[in-house]
């Protein structure tokens, strides 16, 4: 996103109650891009990258899409949002629906590799008019245009981007953007501008073009393909694009169907599982390292940013993965391994993991969380990330079958360990870190949870029997530690330690200590007491941040008791589907950990989480109609941030894997 389209959107939105002005919001559209490039199809029919994370590439910046009648020069008839939307079978082909006065077109959109291919169909008698603004490079200036006849080449230092068009173009010439007095001005600017009288050179110093297509027979296609002339070659390019522009709507949903991943079975949520794999693979960059979700904000306006892989995220949703693929058959072996892959090769020689990093490369991205990078104490360090990361690894261990791996992971577990012993206090718990949420720093039941998780996943592991029975020391020492988390005032595990004070408000990353003591009974059985506190822990955390406001059908829970963040003109804490879809797993994993112990309490749970995960489900009010998971939900039930967000989507696949397994559907 670029200033000038950040500043068109800050107009139009600065006074709006639900809509940060200046963002790049993804909560309406679909998404095509299961190899690497990122496109975002909006209702409107507009695209726009957002890959330069999982690819290095940057690409469409803005663009738009309309038709109008032949031969007229002035009426054109732009795309809008009132379209419909939806994918064809398991891929990554979006089909968007347009009405016009003109008659209905139909839009299909297929990303494959670095290209982008859009074809167009429709009975009418128009011509396709197309806008399409590049950003080579990140740039939005200092950009030129090459002009090969039936393709158009936008550059600035080794990104190049081509677009091309079957028919060819009836005309192509490039436009500047919006200048400085529009920039300045209240008004906001309608894309693309009119050509300038005074500028003879503005067509081939810009990223923008606009092109007119003829339809044939009812279609037009029109391409775009993302290069590195390092890489490619211009004529390979060419030949590439323009090969790919003549591919029909057959061949559009046989290359689709050939890019589906894995294998869902026949089940009552297929539909929720079909979703959550394809969203974790539009996410996924070729290393295997994900992005939490598409970059809304590269501003840094309202947020960290999203276009980053957290070791947290990643290794969670590589856990709850491995666990689906164990009860569900999905085939997704490949992705275990190469997530195995990346952690070893990310991993720092002082056996922790950083902030965040850049998934096309899992070079360092900019973060607040690297005091081990940094001079002075920890406590701005993440060390649950180090925690997700150990239990990932020790549980994949046993499945990996490749000897050469297997070395890499013993010898990051054997670092890693290392790591989380420097972080582990004297009692049992972490020493003053850095949340989850990011926002506050203490002794966390969250990431306890992730340390006691980490050290009992590593006891279990076919690992050297020295380095398990360590794991099994530490492991019992946070089992004991975890006491000094409870709260009998409000009847639950504490958010953190802050100094010697008990913060005990809620906080749904706290029900992550569910799952731990799941993994901690195989090692050692939990005892009736802890079994105890787990089921009042639970039950208060969702009496606790339970939602239900009345202006909408959304409800579920909130992340934590005073969490203000992002709030616009709402006056309480916003409905998280991370934290929804966190209960429903939590409250499945505790009826799981009661039913081994033969504990009647068992069934109420089993209804909680089913409970839970409905509102989640496809049909359920916090997914929106393009079947994504957005991070936060407004009262009102307007979606918000990152959409999707790959986290919630693992946890609602690993919640009905667990129900199925364990016979609770």
């Amino acid at each position: 996103m670029q200033l000038r389209d950040a500043l068109a959107d800050y107009k139009r939105h600065a006074e709006h109650p639900t809509r940060f002005p200046g963002e790049r919001r993804t909560t309406s559209g679909l998404f095509s891009g299961l190899g690497g490039r990122l496109v975002h199809v909006e209702r409107d029919g507009s695209l726009r990258d957002f890959g330069y994370p999982l690819s290095g590439r940057w690409g469409v910046e803005r663009s738009r899409f309309g038709v109008r009648s032949v031969g007229d020069d002035t009426g054109v008839v732009w795309f809008d949002d009132g379209a419909t939307q939806s994918y064809v079978g398991d891929g990554g082909l979006v089909v968007t629906e347009h009405e016009t006065c003109y008659g209905d077109v139909t839009q299909y959109d297929l990303t494959l590799d670095d290209a982008h291919v859009t074809r167009f169909e429709t009975d009418a008698d128009v011509e396709l008019v197309s806008f399409v603004h590049f950003q080579p490079d990140g740039r939005d200036t200092l950009v030129g245009q090459l002009l090969h006849g039936d393709a158009v080449e936008a550059y600035h230092a080794e990104e190049h981007d081509f677009l091309a068009s079957h028919p060819t173009f009836d005309h192509v010439e490039g436009r500047v953007p919006e200048q400085f007095d529009e920039l300045l001005s209240d008004a906001e600017v309608e894309l693309p501008r009119p050509l300038s009288d005074d500028r003879y050179e503005e067509g081939q110093l810009s990223g923008a073009a606009v092109a007119t297509t003829p339809f044939e027979s009812g279609a037009a296609t029109v391409g775009t393909l993302l290069t590195d002339e390092t890489e490619t070659d211009r004529d390979a390019a060419l030949d590439t694009i323009r090969s790919l522009v003549t591919l029909g709507r057959e061949a559009l949903e046989s290359r689709a169907a050939e890019q589906a991943v894995g294998s869902v079975p026949t089940h009552d949520e297929a539909a929720a599982m079909r979703d959550d794999v394809r969203v974790l693979s539009l996410l996924s960059g070729a290393l295997g390292l994900r992005i939490a979700g598409p970059d809304f904000d590269p501003y840094y306006a309202y947020s960290g940013g999203y276009g980053y892989t957290w070791f947290r995220d990643d290794a969670e949703i590589s856990q709850f993965l491995l666990e689906s693929d164990e009860r569900l058959g999905l085939g997704l072996d490949a992705w275990h391994e190469r997530s195995a892959r990346a952690y070893c090769q990310t991993q720092r020689d002082d056996g922790s993991w950083p902030h965040r990093v850049w998934p096309f490369d899992g070079s360092l991205a900019p973060g607040w969380a690297n005091a081990r990078l940094e001079s002075g104490d920890d406590a701005d360090y993440q060390a649950d990330q180090t925690g997700s990361v150990i239990a990932f690894l020790a549980t994949y261990y046993g499945d990996c079958d490749d000897p050469d791996l297997r070395a890499d992971i013993e010898e990051t577990l054997t670092l890693a360990l290392d790591s989380l012993d420097e972080t582990l206090g004297d009692d049992g718990l972490p020493i003053d870190c850095q949340n989850a949420w990011e926002n506050m720093t203490g002794r966390f039941s969250h990431t306890t949870a992730t340390f006691l998780e980490a050290y009992a996943a590593l006891a279990l592991s076919d690992l050297d029997s020295d380095l398990t029975d360590r794991a099994a020391a530490r492991a019992r020492e946070v089992y004991e530690g975890v006491d000094a988390l409870w709260s009998d005032e409000r009847d639950c595990y504490a958010l953190r330690l802050a100094g010697d004070e008990l913060d005990d408000r809620y906080d749904s990353a706290a029900l992550e200590l569910v799952s731990a003591h799941r993994t901690y009974d195989e090692l050692d059985s939990v005892d009736d007491d802890r079994l105890d506190r787990l089921v009042r822990h639970v039950e208060s955390v969702f009496d606790g941040l339970w939602h239900d406001p009345d202006e909408s059908d959304v409800k579920g829970l909130v992340r934590f008791e005073g969490d203000d963040w992002r709030m616009r003109e709402q006056s309480s804490e916003k409905i998280w589907t991370v934290s929804t879809a966190w209960g429903a797993n939590a409250a499945v994993e505790l009826a799981a950990l009661l039913a081994d112990h033969d504990d009647e309490r068992r069934s109420s749970f089993v209804d909680e989480g089913k409970s839970l995960l409905s509102l989640v489900l496809p049909d359920g009010p916090l997914c929106t109609d393009e079947g994504y998971l957005a991070e936060q939900f407004f009262d009102d039930g307007t979606p918000d941030s990152a959409t999707p967000l790959g986290w919630p989507h693992a946890i609602r696949l690993a919640t009905v894997a667990t129900l199925t397994d364990e016979g609770m559907l």
